[in-house]
């Protein structure tokens, strides 16, 4: 991959987990929330707290560094598949107002799923780039 090529990847790594930075710090610092929110949606709600902000900091700073960064975007899509369907499931809203919030949190974390998986597709099969401390884990060439 060329160096401007790499560079413009770069760019795009760190503007795409910005979003994933501000979940991982109110994952952390409002835990008690989050482990509130989580009582009867998930078996054990205590990872939805700082455990799930700790996650995501090391999916980004995976994804950031380029240390296995399709590791990295799994991770992101292993937060996003539970995250999605059981804390915004829009359906079981009868209110108007908080069903189209939770629809539009849905379909963003859909399309943010979409391209982690993307993410993973072009870091195993053509890398990080040459801006990346390591190669990918998985080779799917």
């Amino acid at each position: 991959m060329s160096i401007t090529a790499s560079a413009i990847l770069l760019v795009g790594r760190v503007l795409f987990v910005g979003l994933f930075v501000l979940s991982a710090r109110g994952h952390i610092v409002n835990h008690a929330r989050y482990v509130t929110t989580a009582r009867g949606r998930l078996p054990v709600p205590y990872v939805a707290g700082w455990p799930a902000g700790v996650w995501l900091l090391l999916a980004v700073l995976s994804m950031v560094l380029g240390i296995w960064p399709d590791v990295g975007a799994l991770m992101m899509a292993a937060f996003l598949i539970p995250t999605t369907f059981l804390f915004h499931a829009f359906w079981t809203f009868s209110d108007a107002t908080q069903r189209r919030a939770q629809q539009s949190n849905f379909y963003r974390n859909i399309s943010l799923l979409g391209a982690t998986l993307a993410l993973f597709a072009l870091f195993s099969v053509v890398g990080a780039g040459r801006f990346a401390i390591t190669g990918p884990l998985f080779n799917l060439r």
